[in-house]
């Protein structure tokens, strides 16, 4: 699938704006020709840089940054390498990203909420429960289970991609877990002053431990088992 929304796009030419907006996107100052056609009174072309950015596009390049992750991981990857793949010039790719750091923070902060849902079913336990079986079978996805670890070895030796990357999922996916525990603590099943980072790590902590790092694959029935262990850790906390 991701070689075919990669394959699907053609040149950006469908956007307005030269290469000379690749690294800003800024608007060019007027020349002769814009004075001319205002004082004609006709029409003006758009200056370069006013890009109408074709969501096609974006999508081809998204599909082509998880590709290259994939394929070379995020210190072989390059800006001319998801270009390349996704079948679009490096200008396509600047006017929306202003660098490899961005390209790749913006699409993780983008997918660790993606198909993770806000579980409001009242209980813990039955929350939790549904936060794993949707988390697990995501993080077992072939592409995930490559990338991710890659991201995260890369960031031992990166600080700006480890301080971003820690804020991307610490915003997003631990987000979730505080709607569990808010829930939880308005139901009276855990305490109000319960210390909630603790709480977070616990409950984030166990599945990316077993299915990221030790790969250890998950037996049926393991989500359940794992979200009774957690509720009944945080209800006596």
């Amino acid at each position: 699938m991701l070689r075919d929304m990669a394959s699907g796009a053609k040149e950006d030419s469908g956007e307005t704006g030269g290469a000379d907006a690749a690294a800003g996107g800024g608007t060019a100052a007027a020349g002769p020709a814009d004075a001319g056609a205002a004082s004609t009174g006709k029409a003006r072309r758009a200056p370069a840089g006013a890009a109408v950015l074709r969501e096609d596009v974006t999508e081809a390049i998204r599909a082509a940054v998880f590709a290259e992750l994939a394929a070379v991981g995020y210190g072989r990857m390059s800006i001319e390498g998801v270009a390349r793949r996704a079948g679009v010039g490096k200008t396509a790719v600047y006017r929306r990203w202003r660098s490899k750091l961005h390209l790749v923070l913006d699409l993780v902060s983008e997918i660790a909420l993606q198909g993770l849902p806000a579980p409001d079913t009242g209980s813990l336990e039955t929350d939790l429960h549904l936060l794993y079986e949707v988390a697990s079978r995501a993080l077992r996805h072939p592409a995930a289970s490559q990338i991710v670890p890659d991201l995260f070895a890369e960031a031992a030796r990166n600080t700006d991609l480890q301080e971003a990357l820690e804020k991307a999922l610490r915003e997003a996916q631990r987000s979730v877990a505080q709607g569990v525990l808010d829930a939880a603590a308005a139901r009276g099943e855990i305490r109000a002053a319960l210390d909630r980072d603790l709480a977070l790590d616990l409950i984030t902590g166990p599945l990316y431990w077993r299915v990221l790092v030790v790969r250890t694959k998950t037996k049926r029935g393991y989500p359940a088992s794992l979200a009774k262990a957690v509720a009944a850790g945080l209800r006596v906390a």
